[in-house]
């Protein structure tokens, strides 16, 4: 009895699970770069640094368009943690800059990346809404606040495919609860706002 057609088979499947291992261990120890960089161009973005920014977000833009070519079709659970932080950091970046929100297209990420990203934004516009109070620019405050309803708003529907899209329905579940905390912070200052402009009007009006 020949084996010779199950040794060519066995030296085929080596030689595939050979190149999806190295592909693999390429991808889990470079994604963890191109995380960190997204997450430094969030900073610079917290902190005004627009040119620092965009510069660490065309970075990663080069360097996840790469991983894409490593993960093919089979490995792209190993890239799905950075696509959603690049999508992260471009859509804060777009806000920032009031410009259009980019594409799924445009970003060239999978669905799944495109609405986590956009769920995730959601906790960085917080800290926006925050940093603008303190500021005294409530007005600002207020932009922002919209713009995380309505990202929370258009990834909703998608709710129904948590099972395809892995922690969905979490991302979604804290984004409640981050709208609900700004929604209360505002509703709070937008009163103490009235109530000092009616004390200081009675203050005009007592010492005519």
């Amino acid at each position: 009895m020949s084996f010779t057609n199950v040794h060519g088979s066995l030296d085929e499947i080596n030689r595939e699970f050979r190149n999806i291992e190295e592909r693999r261990e390429i991808l889990i120890k470079n994604t963890r770069d191109m995380v960190m960089l997204c997450s430094k161009s969030i900073i610079a973005l917290h902190n005004n640094e627009m040119d620092n920014a965009c510069i660490k977000i065309s970075q990663a833009k080069i360097m996840l368009d790469k991983f894409k070519e490593y993960a093919k079709t089979d490995l792209q659970k190993y890239i799905a943690v950075a696509e959603q932080e690049f999508v992260e950091a471009y859509v804060l970046k777009s806000i920032v800059e009031e410009s259009s929100l980019p594409s799924k297209t445009e970003l060239n990420v999978s669905g799944s990346g495109y609405l986590t990203g956009l769920l995730d934004c959601i906790g960085e516009l917080k800290r926006m809404v925050y940093d603008r109070m303190r500021a005294g620019e409530a007005e600002d405050a207020t932009k922002l606040f919209a713009i995380m309803q309505d990202l929370y708003s258009i990834v909703y529907p998608f709710a129904v495919y948590d099972n395809l899209i892995p922690g969905l329905r979490r991302k979604l579940d804290v984004s409640k609860m981050l709208i609900e905390d700004i929604r209360a912070l505002i509703t709070e200052e937008t009163r103490r706002a009235i109530i000092i402009k009616a004390v200081n009007n009675l203050q005009k009006e007592f010492f005519k």
